[in-house]
């Protein structure tokens, strides 16, 4: 860190000096006007961009016959959510096909990103999207709800052994993995553009617990479609009545540590907080319970129960996450004694 001294000058200002090779790097010169950001917890934002405009960010990504395209569809999402309005792909020799069938998924996957020009060598990927019109809590809450439905729809599709059930969770992580990538993206662009910050009517301090949650929420959506796809291993014959319902049971109970932990961030209370992370030891007690009915039963059958009640516990645990995250971030904004 390089720290300097206030100084005083005319008696009534108060003056500090701004490093040489910042000042270099920007191309600032004499006279010209910077833009000074008070952030609430006392920051200060020294910035060359006072134009409070969105910040065109331009990627180039030069692709050749050989390109592995699982690479380069990676490339295209990690180009994205770091925040790039504009991608250019170019090759020397053109755009292969199987590249082009990768934009193509590539632009479903995302929310914003759409191709405004193409040529024999290159493609052009412009985001169309304002950030303005998408908050982040407005994005979070949507995966909140999706989580919550993919999860109860899994349980039911091992409940009844029901598979259109289980395929259409399966089919709805892509939905939770775009709005995470939004987030991510959004969280990016405030980074990169503090202006775009007060236009969204948050800060980067506020920012960063949404992010945190909404990363956990596509966990937790991972793990709804691994309960999915497990059972479509097993039959209600083979698990018995008796040990769906308790696995039944346990999902209800991660289902309500999972909604108190949500409900205890949107109205910010940490103490509701608490006790939703107090109630995972419920939770733990019915996942040994399962484990020690499943000693008996044969492998193929054991296995993929041993999964689902896996994901359910880990289902609760994500939920103890995002409480702490919620009494973390309560203290850091909060004044209040507990």
């Amino acid at each position: 860190m390089d720290i300097r001294r206030i100084q005083m000058t005319g008696g009534s200002s108060y003056v500090l000096t701004l490093p040489k090779s910042w000042i270099e790097s920007l191309g600032i010169r004499k006279n010209d006007p910077l833009g000074i950001v008070e952030e609430q917890n006392g920051t200060l934002i020294i910035t060359k961009n006072i134009s409070e405009e969105k910040i065109e960010r331009i990627k180039t990504i030069k692709i050749k016959e050989t390109t592995d395209p699982t690479y380069f569809l990676r490339m295209l999402i990690g180009t994205y959510i770091a925040g790039f309005s504009t991608i250019i792909i170019r090759g020397e020799d053109g755009i292969p096909l199987k590249l082009k069938v990768k934009i193509r998924e590539f632009t479903s996957m995302v929310i914003g990103p759409e191709v405004i020009e193409e040529t024999e060598t290159m493609i052009l990927l412009k985001d169309l999207l304002n950030p303005l019109e998408l908050p982040f809590k407005n994005s979070l809450k949507r995966m909140f709800v999706l989580v919550k439905e993919m999860h109860k729809d899994s349980m039911e599709a091992l409940i009844t052994g029901n598979h259109d059930t289980a395929d259409d969770v399966i089919a709805r992580d892509n939905d939770i993995d775009r709005l995470f990538w939004l987030i991510s993206r959004q969280n990016n662009m405030i980074m990169n553009n503090i202006y775009l910050a007060r236009k969204m009517d948050t800060t980067i301090s506020h920012v960063m617990p949404h992010y945190l949650i909404s990363r956990i929420l596509e966990r937790v959506g991972d793990h709804a479609v691994r309960i999915a796809w497990n059972s479509k291993l097993i039959s209600k014959e083979e698990a018995g009545e008796d040990l769906l319902q308790m696995i039944q049971n346990a999902g209800i109970s991660s289902l309500k540590l999972f909604e108190k932990s949500l409900e205890s961030f949107f109205v910010n209370d940490a103490q509701m907080a608490n006790r939703t992370i107090e109630l995972i030891h419920n939770l733990e007690e019915q996942y040994s319970d399962i484990n020690h009915e499943i000693r008996h039963l044969p492998t193929e059958v054991a296995l993929p129960i041993r999964k689902i009640s896996d994901s359910i516990r880990r289902f609760g645990e994500y939920s103890t996450d995002i409480a702490e995250i919620v009494i973390n971030y309560a203290i850091m904004f909060s004044d209040d004694s507990p």
